[in-house]
């Protein structure tokens, strides 16, 4: 009888469906581990995942706390329930946000790290065994008390917001929002606070989430791009201003028809000249300048941990003479939220590199022992470090002979941009300020809003001055 011989074409077959096999295996592998190391928390993070609730039902949830060490939330049992509770009620409410009616803030961006506990794990054993809680792990995060209060203090009862950041880390010491809420109270207020007849916005964080037009603090943007086309003759131009500038049937005044006289681009940039600017703006290629708002961040996701509005940047190639116009003194349909004006000026005081924005430091188990810590993170150049000092140098002379004398002091040294930023007509214009200190070494970064109040010079820059006081007091 003849043996029949093995099929080779079968076994091929056979080996590619064990290879295939394998592989898939050795894939999942990968991806479970992958997962675990960078995905994990994230979804059971997410708002919409049960297990969160399960974490609820066996640890109280730990403290918020500031820089250093002052409790922001906590969670206090009264009569068999917890609650959540907020020492300095409405001073960080934007920043530290709420746990009921959904999570906010602080309270969702940490939510997996108060809900998880790292005590001593016997102790944990017998809590469990016993029915007991365990006690959740601590939040410290990058908030200054001092300096929030320095800040919502300077703001007093007016609407807007001011961010404060380390340009360096990218740590955020300060975030005020007004109007605001107080979260102690929230269950309380809910139904006023959405009810369709309040039109105060109080849940909104103005500091991430408020969308103004820049006003003249843009004319960094547009300094910059002329300063990009002609590197080698930029200190050549010239603009004679009589308060207002006409180009065909278009008009555009400067603040209050202030008046300028001969400028150069620093007295121009100094003395926020609009007629100045509109002009250096019909000198700039149109497509040049958005590619620069894009490298900016506008039309961007921002690298910022907690819930933001995208900037908004229209002007392309081919934009009408009224649009250029416009969009070169920060208005037109230009937008932008104080926390990105704050990231922009950062990179400039940081040669050009913008760190992360980042709120929470690191994660210590109830007695005190460091669970996880948080480390400063490059987001990118977003100019040249050679840019990022003209600039430095041309926001310098904004405070020492410009429109920001508000925050010059013999205590250190300031380099800004004001911002007067029209929006509706009839109605007062947002006050801007953005800057840095020590401008020969920058620690601290200080970008205000305040709505429909007038001058940035005169209102929103007296506001960074009582933070950079508060800074460089401590």
């Amino acid at each position: 009888m003849r043996k029949e011989r093995p099929d080779p074409d079968a076994n091929k077959s056979l080996l590619a469906v064990t290879y295939l096999m394998v592989g898939l295996f050795v894939g999942m592998i990968l991806y479970f581990g992958y997962f675990l190391q960078y995905r994990g928390e994230t979804v059971i993070n997410n708002s919409y995942n049960s297990r969160l609730d399960r974490f609820a039902d066996r640890i109280v949830r730990g403290e918020l706390l500031s820089k250093d060490g002052r409790v922001l939330a906590m969670t206090e049992e009264k009569d068999g329930e917890e609650k959540r509770v907020y020492p300095y009620g409405s001073l960080f409410a934007h920043g530290i946000g709420y746990w009921d009616h959904g999570k906010t803030g602080l309270e969702a961006l940490a939510n997996f790290y108060l809900l998880t506990s790292h005590m001593n794990l016997a102790e944990r054993t017998v809590n469990e065994l016993c029915g007991v809680k365990n006690i959740g792990d601590n939040v410290i995060t990058t908030l200054d008390v001092d300096l929030q209060q320095a800040a919502s203090d300077a703001l007093g009862e007016r609407r807007g917001a001011v961010i404060v950041m380390e340009p360096d880390t990218g740590k955020v010491l300060a975030m005020v929002s007004k109007p605001g809420f107080d979260p102690n109270t929230l269950g309380d207020d809910w139904d006023a606070l959405i009810a369709g007849e309040n039109t105060q916005a109080q849940l909104l964080n103005r500091a991430s989430q408020g969308l103004y037009p820049p006003g003249s603090t843009f004319k960094v943007i547009m300094a910059l791009e002329y300063i990009r086309e002609n590197p080698d003759t930029w200190q050549d131009f010239t603009f004679d201003c009589d308060g207002v500038y006409e180009q065909g049937e278009y008009t555009i005044s400067c603040y209050h028809g202030n008046v300028h006289g001969h400028q150069n681009l620093e007295q121009a940039f100094a003395n926020s000249c609009n007629g100045a600017f509109a002009a250096l703006g019909l000198e700039t290629d149109a497509g040049k300048v958005h590619e620069l708002a894009e490298q900016l961040l506008f039309n961007k996701e921002l690298p910022f941990p907690l819930a933001y509005s995208k900037g908004s940047f229209t002007m392309n190639e081919g934009a009408d003479t009224w649009e250029v116009l416009q969009t070169s003194i920060g208005q037109g349909n230009t937008q932008m939220t104080p926390i990105h004006n704050a990231m922009v000026t950062a990179a400039v005081a940081n040669g050009g590199v913008l760190m992360k924005p980042y709120l929470v430091e690191r994660v210590e188990n109830a007695a005190g022992e460091e669970i996880h810590r948080f480390l400063p993170e490059a987001y990118g150049s977003l100019m040249e470090a050679g840019e990022a000092d003209i600039l430095a140098g041309l926001m310098r002379r904004v405070v020492t002979e410009g429109t920001g004398s508000a925050v010059r002091t013999d205590a250190y040294e300031v380099a800004g941009k004001t911002g007067s930023a029209e929006f509706e007509a009839g109605k007062e214009t947002h006050a801007w300020f953005t800057g840095f200190a020590p401008a020969e070494d920058p620690q601290i970064v200080v970008a205000v809003v305040v709505e429909e109040s007038g001058s940035g010079g005169q209102i929103a820059a007296p506001v960074a001055r009582s933070v950079f006081d508060m800074y460089f007091s401590k």
